[in-house]
């Protein structure tokens, strides 16, 4: 939990900055990067967090994984590796993707459903969304078996449940209250 909090610390901090220097947008790219590379590869993140890799080691494996990284995005690596967090590099990139995004007004809208997301069906989702929000929204598709059918909706910290699943479970409770 301290490790999320001190993601998001991060994560403000590097926007702040990037914003004053208008270039948001560029670290906003090695920051998307870096989450997707840390939070994909289990052997990146056992070396980050390794009490015997040294500090040096990891900076020198992340500039050779990340070698065209702007100023900020090296500012942040150093300050990790002297803060002694380099660990939690994937969580704040992470953190500022999602900053970011709301910052400029963009929300990624994530619809979990028993089947792949159909072009058609994803159009619908996104202009549902942007009429509810009011903002840019993007989709992101998960597909989870065990809701049966229908889908779940979650926009920043709205959900809408409207699975078969979650019906049965509100049916189950209704009998055994009875």
């Amino acid at each position: 939990m301290s490790g999320t909090r001190a993601a998001i610390r991060y994560a403000k901090a590097v926007l702040a900055l990037a914003q004053d220097q208008n270039a948001a947008e560029a670290v906003n790219n090695d920051m998307s990067l870096i989450a997707n590379t840390v939070n994909g590869s289990k052997e990146l993140q056992d070396v980050l967090s390794s009490p015997v890799i040294s500090a040096e080691v990891k900076k020198s494996a992340l500039l050779a994984v990340f070698p065209n990284t702007t100023k900020n995005t090296l500012d942040l690596i150093n300050t990790l590796i002297t803060n002694n967090r380099l660990d939690i590099i994937g969580a704040v990139a992470s953190k500022y993707v999602v900053i970011y995004n709301e910052s400029i007004g963009n929300q990624t809208a994530t619809v979990t459903t028993a089947v792949e997301l159909s072009g058609d069906l994803e159009t619908k989702v996104l202009q549902k969304v942007k009429e509810l929000t009011g903002k840019a929204v993007t989709v992101k598709n998960i597909v989870d078996e065990t809701i049966l059918g229908g889908f779940i909706l979650r926009v920043g910290d709205i959900q809408y449940d409207a699975s078969i699943a979650n019906k049965l479970n509100k049916l189950k409770r209704e009998f055994t209250l009875n």
